[in-house]
């Protein structure tokens, strides 16, 4: 009879095949037509609230891996609390209004984006919005996220706008809401003046350019040598367009400064900055005459390189030895420190500077002209006027647009500001990023220099898509209206018709009957055409959807998004809570990298090294994706590449065949009928489960942390090392060839049921879609069970610290030392063919010291664990001639040969032994096949 047919061989139809691809949508469309998020949901009532809110990603474009990254994070996350035993919703979002949607309709639009009405062209912009949703809520889905995606939160929805507004109102009826003609990033390409987080660095050139400012007066009174008719203030710029803006010439009250002879002339400079100019301008001969402090300079006058103007002398203590020659030009239209400079002297805030980035007629003989163009004919007319001493180029980093790209510029207007100063806004916000839990740590660092030098917050936009600035103003006299009635009526009109509501109305529809300013009395009012920054939209998440959704908690207790948004929507989301509510929005804040190619580079489509979320799907299923987000060390940049995803299907299918092999060794296991008590199972039994409870802890703390990638490691460890390469290895033969029933292979099927139930479900946050499959095999499931039966609704095996046993773990450990020497030379026997599989091998030892005592007192272990016929002890290793003994490297007292065992292999569970041949019923079995095999009373 062919033995082999009475082994236990594992049966499953569990199979590792590549179509994830195409398995992952089946499941996908049960779990949205049976609801399972729905289902979760009232699953967990009454257990502990956990509130993930989630940061809303533009509603512009398929999803990049980025946002894929993030968007998987955040369900892993979400998934392990409610595996640990939290109701944990997930309300989806979508950041909807602003340039980017708008400048894609003005494209669609061509010439008619002039001359269409801006009820129409919001409509477009809304429609326009609405298809992207549409497309990145599938793209979202196909990832295995889990949540609400049929009532998600969009800044376009009719209760969102109004909510906007009223938030605006909170911060206008408070006093915190000024109007200011200042300095603000401004994209001429665009057209809209920018915020802060608008603004992205990227590499550009500019022009390096030294300029004289010609003093007229005499200044012999401060310093001897600053007198004559060739006495000049040297500036350095890199905007020669700013000139024409020019009002004053700033200096260090502390710094000393020379006057430098260079022929004919006296330059006046920083004195640390003289040698590092004159070295620059190639001034083979020059001399310092004298030094002196700017104090005595201070609302003195120099004259203006071509302008018909004076440009008065200043202090300011920003005025740095870094670069220049310490005396800084000072435009006060067109910068932050050039603004504050010239409120403290009383300067005109100019900027003659208009919308597209053209000079208007206060730039003289330049009105017309385009910035930065004018660049180059503005520094040949100094250079022909003998003013400009020295022109290079400098290659930096300059802030440009999010949208297009380009080149910004500081340009004075009239706008909205929040003011961070006004009820102390920037003290409470300081205040309270303290009192939040900053993931990684450093983010509390760094959102804290951001908030401590901030400026007022620019909120207009010179848009048309978005939520208005809803501020009604007297036209007699400037006047904001503040009226709670107004507040009241604009949110009852923009929540029956959205924002839309501000342009289709007529003023008289917001105001009371007969209203007047409380100012001067005129009944003439007009409504502010800009509409809000962004950022204040979805900075206004927390009072639309946190504290409005009745499922939701106010304060958060996470949000979740890239390290750039500390910038953004971190810094937005703060601002506006504590502004009106006094408190952050969120109790933690969690940052990750950037994704990145295999070489670290930004990924970018001219580059050629972008890596498409649909792409990878299509070839290895999103499962992949998942494994590699939680492989990554997300505080850090994220790399990735067709290497690297290799890598992680590698590792999955390790995985996968570990779930498989141990699905098919418990098929006839019922625990209920065959479970072995823990204290009467074999001893390496034990020490299984021991070393899955530490795996246990190890991962459901990491899970609470948010720390992913050492899951990652564990698990892969776990199921590779610890299961598949030693305790599975060693456990085939009890399993395949102990009785059916018998206590060796229950006990042994004990620890797989168990080991793999509680597996699962450590696995199940990230690897979503096979511990799905898996459970559903493993608890006998199919497509008409109940779907409450599924994997997502238990939770994280129960901890058993009892199972950790320290002397037993430290006994283990030598005994894989000594198996890993044994295997070693095993190895080499296989390699040098005199054996084939190591149960045709005798293996003899030479073994001395405490090492000798513990293997004599664990015999028998040793040779099981090894999985060998003949374990022999050699007394003198030398007596030893026909074998090579190898020396262990890790047990130097331990020496190992290896030789053909004697004895004939047994058929059924290929032991070399002596007893194969003496039952003439059955010669090719040894003593212990024989046993089972009589046992299960086969007949041929």
């Amino acid at each position: 009879m062919d033995y082999r047919d009475t082994l236990n061989l594992p049966q499953t139809k569990f199979k590792m095949k590549a179509n994830l691809n195409q398995k992952e949508p089946m499941y996908l469309k049960r779990w949205e037509k049976e609801d399972l998020y729905g289902m979760l949901q009232v699953h967990a009532q009454g257990k502990p609230l956990y509130v993930l809110h989630d940061g809303p990603p533009y509603a512009n474009g398929h999803i990049h891996l980025g946002t894929a990254f993030n968007k998987i994070l955040k369900d892993i996350i979400l998934k392990s609390r409610r595996m640990a035993g939290f109701q944990a919703p997930y309300i989806p979002g979508w950041d909807c209004h602003g340039l980017p949607i708008e400048h894609n309709v003005d494209q669609e639009l061509g010439e008619k984006k002039n001359s269409i009405p801006k009820i129409a062209k919001r409509g477009a912009c809304r429609n326009y919005a609405g298809k992207w949703i549409k497309t990145q809520k599938d793209e979202f889905k196909r990832l295995g996220v889990l949540g609400d995606w049929e009532n998600p939160y969009l800044t376009m929805n009719y209760d969102y706008e109004a909510t906007i507004a009223r938030e605006f109102n909170e911060f206008l009826l408070s006093g915190s809401v000024i109007r200011n003609k200042k300095p603000v990033y401004w994209c001429s390409t665009c057209t809209t003046a920018l915020a802060e987080a608008e603004v992205e660095y990227y590499d550009h050139t500019s022009p390096s350019v030294y300029v004289k400012f010609p003093v007229q007066e005499d200044w012999s009174d401060v310093n001897p040598a600053l007198s004559g008719d060739k006495l000049s203030v040297v500036i350095w710029t890199t905007t020669p367009w700013t000139l024409p803006a020019n009002l004053a010439v700033a200096f260090h009250p502390d710094f000393e400064y020379a006057a430098v002879k260079t022929g004919d002339e006296i330059l006046i400079m920083a004195k640390e900055l003289v040698e590092g100019v004159m070295e620059e301008m190639a001034v083979g001969e020059y001399s310092i005459v004298s030094t002196f402090s700017a104090q005595g300079l201070e609302k003195r006058k120099c004259r203006h390189p071509f302008m018909d103007r004076d440009s008065l002398m200043v202090l300011a203590n920003y005025v740095t030895l870094e670069a220049g020659t310490g005396c800084v030009h000072t435009a006060p239209g067109h910068g932050a420190d050039d603004y504050l400079t010239g409120l403290r002297y009383d300067l005109e805030v100019l900027s003659p500077v208009d919308s597209e980035g053209r000079y208007t007629d206060e730039a003289g003989k330049y009105a017309g002209q385009q910035i930065p163009a004018v660049n180059k004919v503005i520094n040949a007319d100094m250079t022909v006027s003998g003013v400009l001493l020295h022109e290079s180029s400098l290659h930096h980093s300059y802030p440009h647009c999010w949208r297009c790209k380009k080149p910004v510029m500081y340009r004075a207007t009239p706008q909205w500001f929040i003011s961070m100063e006004i009820n102390d806004l920037r003290k409470k916000a300081l205040k309270e990023i303290e009192n939040v839990v900053w993931t990684p740590s450093w983010g509390m660092n760094r959102i804290h220099s951001m908030v401590e030098n901030r400026p007022d917050w620019c909120l207009s936009r010179q848009r048309t898509w978005g939520v208005p600035i809803t501020v009604v103003s007297c036209k007699s006299c400037g006047e904001v209206v503040k009226s709670e009635a107004l507040v009241a009526r604009i949110d009852e009109l923009f929540r029956k018709e959205g924002a839309d509501a501000w342009f289709s109305h007529e003023l008289s529809d917001f105001l009371e009957e007969g209203f007047c300013c409380a100012s001067c009395g005129a009944s003439d009012f007009e409504k502010e055409e800009d509409i809000l920054d962004v950022w204040f939209d979805s900075g206004s998440s927390h009072a639309a959807v946190v504290e409005a959704r009745p499922e939701l908690r106010y304060p958060a207790d996470l949000y979740l998004e890239g390290s750039d948004q500390h910038r953004g929507w971190f810094q937005s989301s703060l601002l506006t809570s504590v502004g009106t509510r006094g408190q952050a929005p969120f109790k933690g804040v969690l940052t990750h990298g950037y994704v990145v190619d295999g070489q670290g580079k930004k990924m970018s489509k001219s580059i050629g090294n972008v890596v498409a979320p649909g792409e990878v799907i299509k070839t290895f299923g999103a499962e992949i994706l998942r494994l590699w987000v939680s492989s990554e060390d997300y505080r850090d940049d994220v790399k990735v590449s067709d290497e690297i995803l290799k890598q992680v299907a590698d590792s999955y299918r390790k995985i996968r065949n570990t779930i498989r092999y141990m699905l098919g060794n418990v098929t006839d296991f019922d625990p209920s009928l065959h479970a072995v008590p823990f204290e009467k199972m074999e001893e390496i039994d034990r020490w299984a489960l021991g070393r899955f409870e530490a795996l246990r802890a190890k991962v459901t703390t990491a899970y609470e942390k948010y720390e992913f990638h050492p899951i990652h490691q564990a698990l892969n460890y776990f199921c590779g090392t610890t299961m598949s390469a030693f305790y599975l290895d060693i456990l085939k033969d009890r399993l395949y060839c102990s009785g059916t029933d018998s206590h060796l292979r229950r006990s042994a099927q004990t620890v797989l049921y168990e080991v793999l139930e509680g597996l699962l479900q450590l696995m199940s946050p990230v690897l979503t879609f096979t511990t799905t499959e898996a459970w559903e095999h493993f608890k006998n499931l199919d497509d008409n069970s109940p779907l409450e039966k599924s994997i997502f609704f238990t939770e994280f095996p129960s901890a058993a610290p009892e199972r950790l046993d320290v002397s037993q773990e430290k006994r283990w450990n030598k005994l894989i030392q000594v198996r890993s020497a044994i295997t070693k030379s095993l190895e080499a026997a296989r390699r040098e063919k005199r054996i084939g599989h190591p149960l045709e091998a005798e293996v003899l030892i030479e073994v001395t010291g405490d090492w000798a005592t513990f293997i004599e007192q664990e015999w028998e272990q040793v040779k099981d664990v090894c999985i060998i016929s003949v374990l022999t002890r050699c007394e003198d290793k030398s007596a030893v001639t026909d074998l090579d003994f190898m020396v262990s490297e890790e047990i130097p007292e331990l020496a190992v040969a290896v030789r053909a065992a004697s004895g004939e292999k047994c058929e059924r569970c290929w032991t070399r032994d002596s007893f194969v041949g003496s039952n003439s019923d059955h010669p090719q079995l040894c003593k212990r096949c024989l046993d089972v095999v009589l046992a299960m009373d086969i007949k041929e």
